[in-house]
């Protein structure tokens, strides 16, 4: 049986200080941005399909690191921090670099 993988650990790919990013992440960043599927996609170069897969399935992203960072440069980007475990649990917000559109 697999250990359970905590959404804050940090894995080999990651550094630091770094978010282990999830399916939730994405779904919460896509959300705030009001970014549908097709939009992540186009501004993240990954595809619709990839993305389709990835989301349903809870917890870290089941992708490899190139897919992964891609995903997490684009929402970053476009405004979203993705929040570390601090006891309140992970999370993302819109930072002050926001931009609508």
């Amino acid at each position: 049986m697999m250990p359970e993988v905590s959404s804050s650990r940090m894995d080999e790919d990651n550094t630091p200080g770094n978010i282990v990013l999830t399916s939730e992440h994405v779904r919460a960043a896509r959300a705030l941005l009001r970014w549908d599927q097709k939009t992540l996609a186009e501004k993240s170069k990954v595809s619709v399909p990839t993305i389709k897969r990835l989301e349903p399935i809870a917890g870290p992203l089941k992708a490899n690191k190139v897919t992964r960072d891609a995903l997490q440069r684009t929402l970053e980007q476009a405004g979203v921090e993705f929040i570390p475990e601090n006891g309140g649990g992970v999370g993302v917000r819109l930072t002050h670099n926001y931009r609508k559109g």
